[in-house]
């Protein structure tokens, strides 16, 4: 939708009045309490208030509230308007920046030249284990006293939000290969933790999306830095040709970080030793799950770039706790610990049981509500598979997200190809249902984890405010 051919340039010493369709949304209202902290003056629009649009307007954003939006809400002195993909080309206010010939940027253009402004952009992009790794590397900054600044996908305990703006010259953020919106990044470093299929919707298939990491690896420059999982197949096809410099990260000792000895605590914690330059250092984890050695082992080989004190690095790594909806403890009932994960994506699900594996349980309960209907059809099979690690499955009707055509797929459908596997699942279309049943079958000892992208973590929330 973007008019402007030539893009507009976002200039941290010559702040302008910036709008914002859709101020609300969690990356959205990072990047305008950016902007806030650098001078820039902020208004934008939201259908509903939020905790999100509360502090923006505490720090001097003016919002309007309300649907439709209407077009006298953008001020007469605005210079710059950004939208997100939600926004469509009849939206009132994106009429209105249309009719009076304004710049305008997507919310990933606008991320890609807020990055221009810091002497050091740091940019986590992978299939799986963004937000983790970018939260690990925020605690590993924060606790160098590096004063960064941080645009993560979740809530981060430790900044007590999705941002955390900093006086320094270190800028980190996730980078989503979703609608090719990372392509808009200027990184100075880029980190790819995974490769795999997923947004199929968007993607003709794998060939396409690995195409997609390679242009993405080719923005970093000749000084840049490329932080690249030495497991990826082919790897040569994603990082022949780039001029920056790649380092490799993972379980083999070809590469140039790599980890050992892996074990875990009774609490599924992991511990291992990461080799490098003939180092070797000692890590103990806060969080479960050998898919997280990985994700600390990239973390780690940034600060090692970054010339950080490596054993404090390590450190810093055992106090993280993790995010929000990634492995989170959120209670005990009667006995029955209940864990909830963002997990959606046949390999997040199978790490995720896989790390249960390694927590204390008599019986590992997965209360699983698929995500987007295009997803469950491109990998309904391997969602069979990756749920067969639990020992009973039961399933939530899919939440369909953007999507509005079922092609066919359900719940249903997918927990009869659970069963055929040889493990014991159900099907129920209410969450009501689920709790009940959840109530009736489970017994002191059980783990129950309840996994997904939508709504389902109401499910534990509802049982433990019981």
């Amino acid at each position: 939708m973007s008019h402007i051919q030539d893009i507009y340039q976002v200039d941290f010493n010559h702040p302008v009045h910036v709008y914002f369709i859709g101020i609300g949304g969690i990356s959205m209202s990072g990047l305008a309490e950016i902007l806030l902290s650098e001078g820039f003056t902020v208004s934008g629009s939201d259908w509903n208030r939020s905790p999100l649009t509360d502090r923006l307007e505490q720090q001097g954003a003016v919002i309007h509230y309300g649907r439709p939006q209407k077009a006298e809400n953008l001020e007469d002195d605005v210079k710059l308007v950004i939208y997100t993909a939600a926004v469509h080309a009849d939206n009132p206010e994106f009429q209105e920046t249309l009719r009076r010939k304004l710049p305008s940027l997507t919310r990933a253009q606008l991320l890609g030249q807020m990055m221009k402004n810091y002497r050091m952009p740091v940019a986590v992009s992978g299939t799986h284990g963004k937000t983790t790794t970018t939260s690990m590397i925020a605690e590993i900054l924060l606790k160098a006293d590096t004063d960064p600044t941080i645009s993560v996908g979740g809530i981060l305990k430790d900044i007590g939000g999705n941002i955390r703006v900093g006086g320094s010259e270190l800028f980190v953020t996730e980078a989503c290969e979703y609608t090719n919106s990372f392509l808009s990044f200027f990184p100075k470093v880029g980190i790819i933790l995974n490769i795999e299929e997923d947004h199929m919707d968007f993607f003709k298939d794998l060939a396409d999306i690995r195409s997609s990491f390679h242009r993405f690896a080719e923005l970093i420059p000749e000084d840049g830095l490329l932080i690249i999982n030495g497991a990826i197949p082919q790897l040569s096809e994603i990082t022949d040709g780039l001029v920056c410099r790649v380092v490799t990260f993972g379980a083999s000792p070809e590469n140039d970080y790599y980890f050992t000895d892996t074990s875990h605590d009774e609490e599924a914690h992991a511990s291992f030793s990461l080799h490098f330059h003939g180092q070797v250092l000692p890590v103990r984890l806060g969080v479960p799950g050998e898919h997280n050695i990985a994700n600390a082992a990239a973390a780690l080989a940034l600060a090692d770039y970054l010339n950080l004190d490596m054993a404090q690095a390590a450190e810093s790594l055992h106090g993280f706790s993790g995010t929000d909806r990634r492995f989170e403890y959120k209670g005990s009932l009667s006995g029955v610990t209940i864990i909830d994960d963002y997990a959606h994506h046949p390999t997040e699900i199978q790490a995720t049981l896989k790390a249960a594996a390694n927590y204390p349980h008599k019986t590992l309960w997965c209360v699983f509500q698929p995500h987007t209907y295009t997803r469950t059809k491109a990998f309904f099979h391997e969602f069979a598979h990756a749920l067969s690690h639990a020992d009973r499955v039961i399933l939530a009707d899919i939440y369909a997200a953007r999507e509005t055509d079922t092609l066919g797929i359900s719940s249903a459908l997918l927990c009869q190809e659970i069963v055929k596997l040889g493990t014991d699942c159900h099907y129920f279309s209410s969450f009501e249902e689920i709790e009940k049943f959840i109530l009736e079958n489970c017994i002191p000892g059980d783990l129950l984890i309840t996994m997904g992208a939508g709504n389902v973590v109401n499910i534990g929330e509802d049982l433990l405010g019981q």
